[in-house]
Formats: structure tokens, C-alpha cells, sequence
């Protein structure tokens, strides 16, 4: 029988791992856009990520009401936002800069539950959004004090993932959350196909793009998602948060490494103001209930 300290190391061992895996796909996914088509890549992604998920899960739907298949759709459709706006932005800024701005949908979201659910955010969340608000400035405003298109795609990006939280956490408590993400993953692939037919995108991928959708959409969309699921009851929601926290750190550790990416030091200070902004705002609200996001985020 294995003891409770060894089942919490584990579980925080194998949620750091997927943190990693999390933090290479900025890099990996601004490569691949770079030779093949953003929304035929996405397509590819979630349509592998989708599959997987109904052999693991598709029981599950015929639990779904007409009105939560709707929902699912509709969350489906902020998610498939802000994976569109994070991939068309990594085209323009670096992968450590899109880690991190993408890490601000957490602190988002305070603002957002207040207008859109009438949820006062505590001073805490209130904090966290002046930090990372502060942070934002430094990482993406030039002398001009200009941020690159990049920047702002991304950003957009981090407020799509911060509407997706909100509606996850409205929704998700009323049905099966797990059926729900299922149907979200699929509503992105359609929405994906259709962008792709819609601008002429459809290519015949390279070997390179197929293992990088498979990267992504398998190990880090679909199977990530049931090891997250399995494991997370064995640990803390402090532990988890503080281990979800370190994406964009991975992200930027990746891009240092793999593609020379480096920060000034205005912008180291950026990235630690963005972090602690995160880190108040998770560890000092609990997780909606039902949400499978991290950092805003779909596994």
C-alpha cells in the first residue's frame, strides 16, 4: 500500500512533468506555423486530441443534455479563440514572451467573474491583477512604448482563455465537467476545419507537422488532460497551482535553450511581477469547480 507522502510526491512529480510538456508546446507550435497554415495546424491538433479523448470518455456523452452540448459548443468556441489568437501571435513575438502573456488569463478572470457573474473579487485577485498588469508593461512595451502585433494577439489570447474559465465554471457544475471538455476539444477542431476551408488553408502536412500536431494534441492535449484528472486528487490545490505557475517559466527555459530567445532586464522584471501576479491569484481563490484549465488554459 503506498502512503500518502509518496502518492502526493508522485502526483507532483507527474503534474510537473506535464507542466514541461506544456511549456516546450510555445516553441514547438511557432516553428510548425512558421512552414504550415495556423488553422489547418489546429485542426490536425484537436482532431488527434479529440479522437483520443472519445476512446477515453465518449460514454460519457450520452450523460449530456441538448442544452450542455450547446454549452460545450459555445466553450468551445472561447477555447478555439484563444488557441487561434496564441498560435497567430507566436508568429510575431517569441515563445517566452507568449508563455507568460498567456499565464495573465489567470488574473483576468477576477474581472471578468465580476462583470459577467456578479462575483466581487477579493483584494487578493485585485493585487494579483496590479502585479501582473505592472509586469505586462515591462515584458511587452518597447522605448516607444509600443507592443509588437505579437503581443497583442496573444494578449487577446489570455482574455479569450480568461472567458473560457468563466464559462467553465458557470457550466461545468451542472453536468458532467469531463463529457463537457470532450465536446469543447471537438467544437475546436470544427471550428479549426472551417477557418482552414474558409481561407484556403488546406495543405498536405509534412512528416515534421504530423508529429508536431501529434505532440500537441495527443501527449500534451488529451493525455495530459487524464493524467491531470487521475493524479490531481492525490495532491494540493496549492500544490497544483504552484506547479502550473512555472508554464511560462518552462516556456521561456525552452526558448533560451532551443532558440537563443533572451530577455532584458526590464523584462526578466515583467515575467517575476507576471508570475507573482499568478501565483496571488491562484493560491488565494480556489479552482472553479468542474474546470479542467490551467494558467486558462484547456489541457
Amino acid at each position: 500500500m503506498v502512503d500518502r507522502s509518496s502518492r502526493t510526491a508522485r502526483a507532483d512529480g507527474l503534474l510537473v512533468l506535464i507542466t514541461l510538456i506544456w511549456g516546450s508546446t510555445f516553441l514547438l507550435v511557432q516553428r510548425t506555423v512558421q512552414s504550415y497554415p495556423v488553422f489547418s495546424f489546429l485542426c490536425l491538433r484537436f482532431v488527434l486530441a479529440s479522437g483520443v479523448l472519445l476512446m477515453l470518455l465518449g460514454k460519457r456523452l450520452r450523460f449530456l443534455s441538448p442544452r450542455m452540448w450547446a454549452a460545450g459548443v459555445a466553450i468551445g468556441f472561447f477555447l478555439f479563440g484563444g488557441y487561434a489568437l496564441q498560435t497567430l501571435g507566436l508568429l510575431y513575438t517569441t515563445s517566452s514572451k507568449a508563455g507568460f502573456i498567456t499565464g495573465l488569463s489567470v488574473v483576468i478572470v477576477p474581472g471578468l467573474s465580476a462583470t459577467l457573474l456578479r462575483r466581487i473579487p477579493e483584494r487578493a485577485a485585485l493585487l494579483g491583477v496590479l502585479l501582473s498588469t505592472v509586469g505586462l508593461a515591462l515584458l511587452t512595451l518597447g522605448r516607444d512604448l509600443r507592443p509588437t502585433l505579437g503581443d497583442v494577439l496573444v494578449l487577446g489570447c489570455a482574455f479569450c482563455f480568461a472567458l473560457h474559465i468563466v464559462a467553465v465554471s458557470h457550466f461545468a457544475p451542472q453536468t458532467d465537467a469531463l463529457a463537457l471538455t470532450v465536446v469543447q476539444v471537438a467544437a475546436v477542431a470544427v471550428f479549426s476545419g472551417l477557418a482552414a476551408t474558409l481561407l484556403g488553408e488546406w495543405q498536405l502536412p509534412q512528416p515534421s507537422v504530423l508529429g508536431a500536431a501529434a505532440f500537441t494534441g495527443v501527449l500534451a492535449t488529451a493525455l495530459a488532460f487524464a493524467v491531470q484528472n487521475s493524479v490531481q486528487s492525490w495532491t494540493t490545490a496549492t500544490h497544483t497551482a504552484l506547479i502550473f505557475a512555472t508554464e511560462p517559466v518552462f516556456a521561456g527555459i525552452f526558448g533560451y535553450w532551443l532558440a537563443d530567445e533572451r530577455f532584458s532586464g526590464k523584462a526578466v522584471i515583467g515575467c517575476i511581477l507576471i508570475l507573482l501576479g499568478m501565483l496571488v491569484a491562484e493560491l488565494r481563490a480556489p479552482a472553479p469547480q468542474g474546470s479542467t484549465t490551467r494558467g486558462g488554459e484547456l489541457v
